[in-house]
């Protein structure tokens, strides 16, 4: 059971995963070795998959990032299969889901610029297996961007 100790602790490691533990210590106030035990106990209950930098795609030259809605020609396991394995070996694929409604899936995507977008569509998104139909969204601001999940409710 997540308590408001444990929900503290994955609030700030989801801010800063590289702060000392003994400055998370000190915020929850719990003794080092009592937030490193924590902190263990919430990486072995999988509440913490891993750790990572997140990098700034616009200081890397992604102006650009697209919504794309890929349909496929069949819904066969096969189909699926194949769709997933070509999409999860793309670098060029940020994101993949596989959703309910119109399209089969949405992926993400990041482009320098609309020649680079043309070139990802043409030989990355076109080319994964069973497309039938492609239906791109730009993202033209981003209001809030995605820094973690909240910490589990009381």
């Amino acid at each position: 059971m997540v308590d408001a100790i444990d929900r503290k602790i994955l609030t700030l490691l989801q801010d800063d995963c590289r702060a000392p533990i003994a400055r998370t210590a000190d915020k929850v106030g719990l003794s080092l070795s009592a937030c490193h035990r924590r902190i263990g106990q919430l990486e072995t209950a999988g509440l913490i998959e891993r750790y990572a930098a997140r990098l700034n795609g616009k200081a890397l030259g992604y102006a650009m990032t697209f919504y794309v809605e890929v349909s496929l020609e069949s819904q066969s396991e096969s189909a699926l299969t194949a769709f997933e394995k070509a999409a999860l070996a793309s670098d060029y694929v940020l994101e993949c889901h596989l959703m309910t409604g119109d399209a089969d899936y949405l992926i993400k995507v990041a482009a320098h610029d609309t020649e680079d977008y043309e070139q990802l569509y043409r030989h990355t998104i076109a080319a994964l297996p069973y497309v039938s139909n492609i239906k791109s969204s730009l993202v033209m601001k981003t209001v809030k961007r995605w820094k973690g999940y909240p910490p589990p409710r009381a």
